[in-house]
This record gives C-alpha cells, structure tokens and sequence, in this order.
C-alpha cells in the first residue's frame, strides 16, 4: 500500500529510508541528500502491513511537468513491486494535478526498472552524487 507523507511521523520513516538507501548504502553526503525541495514536494511511503519499506518525492518543474525524486525502497524489500506501486501512485497524483509528462533522473544501475514502467532515457549520462545517472520522461497523456 503507498499512501502521501503527511504527518511528522512519516516524514519522519521517510527520510529513515532515504538515508539507509542513499547515504549508508550509496555513500551520497547527508547535506546533498536532504535539499531544498524538501517542503515543496509531496512525499509518499510504500508500507508492508505496519512497515515503511520504500518512499519517493513528486516536485512540479512546472505547470505541466513533474519530477519524481528520491524514488527508494530498503534493500531487503526490492523486488516486490513496491517500487512500480510508489511510481504509479505518484504518476497518478501527479496526473490528477495537471501533470502531462513525468521527468527523472535515474542511477543508471535501474534504468531497466523505470524502462518497464514506460519512462524513456534522453540525452547523455551524467554524475549526480558520483553515481552515473541518466534523464528519462514518460509522457501521461
């Protein structure tokens, strides 16, 4: 089940998740983690009966383009379609507020996980964090 992030509490298992994934297991420095989009976008959380096991973020780049951000789920919980639940739940949010194309930036290791759920890679790799990452877009019409 994926549900939005809104009381402290599960902002509070969102970023918990964040920095397993992204600075204890991927090294990326705490300070480049945590950013100023923070307040600006809608988190949401994947949940395993009453765990938090996976979260990502949606931040409108514009009227008509959002980005999902953060897209993490805990290593011992990859593989069980929490992943594909948090992008399509966060497409349909996004999708509902005007949104006609989602953009990301995807570690290059997943982009197969993202090419599955109908997302284009573009333009040429890229070092986010000193972790090879790549532009992708899916358009929601």
């Amino acid at each position: 089940m994926v549900k939005k992030a809104i009381t402290d509490s599960d902002l509070n298992h969102v970023f918990s998740i964040r920095t397993k994934v992204f600075v204890e297991e991927q090294n990326v420095p705490k300070d480049l983690e945590i950013d100023e989009w923070e307040e600006k976008s809608t988190h949401f959380l994947a949940w395993e009966n009453e765990l938090p096991i996976g979260t990502c973020r949606l931040r409108f780049v514009d009227p008509f383009t959002a980005k999902a951000e953060r897209v993490a789920v805990l290593k011992e919980k990859r593989k069980t379609g929490a992943g594909k639940l948090l992008m399509q739940t966060l497409e349909n949010v996004a999708r509902q507020k005007g949104a006609r194309k989602i953009l990301l930036y995807a570690q290059v290791r997943v982009i197969p996980f993202y090419k599955k759920l109908g997302y284009e890679p573009f333009g040429t790799p890229f070092d986010d964090a000193g972790i090879p990452h790549m532009k992708m877009e899916k358009s929601l019409r």
